[in-house]
């Protein structure tokens, strides 16, 4: 585990312009390093397991039992611990390919891997400790850039989640009004968006509200009306992603909702209209807060997907239109977006990570609070 813990020792040398010693590549100790203390904790792991077992069968040999012959350890192994054999291989695929590159993430954000000093294999990576984190919110490009691009990421998961949830809320509810004929077909068209891959139709939209040749502006045109910059003022195309993001929503909340309503006892509307309640009472005393304690675990992980939601806003907008005032982000970026330009643009990789970290530090305790606050959660815990 020397890797993991100095990062290398000989740099690389150049000679001519060719390669003399080819020198520790940092990323590749550090990766090695992660792999082996995963490997020695779990041997670790095997070892205690070994140990228990060694003393448990010594305590009946004390006590005149005879030990148990390896076919028979196998056996027991087999109708005793088949569950765990089973899960063996997925655990071992989680501690690999989850928590591997978690930790590695993790780890980046205590080094110098920026470019264009700390590339390796040209150059070593050192441990720096919290000074990305520190750089982040002490110098003024970064702080002003991260605290742009946090609030514009919060705002857009609210109204994402919002827009998306009401507006799935209400077209659910229309169509299964009583009234609605041909309920199948409605529900059938509004879904219809999910089956289009969403790459597909987000380049469409972006072909729709072109500012120059999109066919909106072209009517807007015809019709003696000024384009609209959709995609190309700060302000619009923000208006717009969360206007679009409706579009890929709907489907979701829609079948999800119109689920959550046919299982609504019809004898609640009954009393409720014996008691002279108006449509619109039934739906906020009745309908909303049925719909929403059945719903509220999915909004709150909605938000934490929309928090993170990379395609449609490097799709859409590439994190444009261009602002001044933040360091390699545009004013449609969101911190994900931000971070994938921070990697692949700059090679930023360290500042990279500490966003990462702090996106996580933000959605878990968020997410775990809300959670924990919903009625169904509640509901879940009194029942166990």
């Amino acid at each position: 585990m020397w890797g993991l813990i100095t990062l290398g020792e000989q740099t690389q040398v150049r000679q001519r312009g060719r390669v003399v010693i080819e020198g520790d590549h940092s990323i590749f100790l550090m990766i090695e390093g992660i792999i082996i203390l995963l490997i020695t904790l779990i041997l670790i792991g095997i070892y205690i397991f070994n140990i228990r077992d060694a003393y448990r069968t010594g305590r009946q040999i004390e006590q005149g039992i005879a030990a148990k012959s390896i076919k028979q350890s196998l056996t027991d192994l087999w109708e005793k611990g088949f569950a765990y054999i089973l899960i063996s291989p997925a655990f071992l695929f989680i501690v690999f390919l989850s928590i591997l590159p978690l930790l590695f993430g993790i780890l980046i954000a205590f080094t110098n891997y920026s470019g264009p000093n700390y590339l390796p294999p040209k150059n070593l990576v050192d441990w720096v400790g919290f000074k990305s984190f520190i750089d982040l919110f002490s110098l003024k490009a970064w702080r002003g850039t991260f605290i742009g691009v946090f609030i514009w990421t919060v705002i857009w998961a609210v109204a994402a989640t919002i827009t998306t949830y009401f507006v799935g809320l209400f077209y659910a509810v229309i169509i299964n009004h009583p009234k609605v004929k041909l309920k199948k077909m409605w529900r059938a068209i509004f879904i219809l968006p999910m089956a289009v891959p969403q790459v597909i139709t987000i380049l469409i939209m972006r072909n729709i509200f072109n500012g120059q040749f999109g066919p909106i502006n072209n009517y807007l045109v015809a019709l003696g009306l000024d384009r609209i910059p959709w995609l190309t003022d700060p302000l619009i195309a923000k208006m717009t992603i969360v206007m679009i993001n409706v579009w890929f929503g709907l489907p979701f909340w829609l079948i999800l909702m119109t689920g959550v309503l046919t299982g609504i006892d019809k004898e609640m509307y009954e009393a409720a209209d014996v008691d002279g309640a108006t449509g619109f009472h039934k739906f906020w005393k009745l309908t909303f807060p049925l719909v929403l304690f059945a719903t509220a675990p999915l909004l709150i992980m909605q938000f934490a997907f929309n928090f993170n939601n990379f395609n449609i806003i490097y799709l859409l907008t590439e994190g444009g239109p261009a602002n001044s005032a933040y360091y390699n982000a545009g004013s449609t970026d969101i911190l994900i977006s931000w971070i994938y330009k921070l990697t692949l643009d700059i090679s930023k990789f360290n500042m990279a990570s500490v966003v990462s970290i702090l996106i996580f530090l933000i959605i878990a305790p968020f997410s775990i609070w809300n959670f924990r606050r919903t009625k169904a959660f509640k509901e879940e815990d009194m029942i166990q």
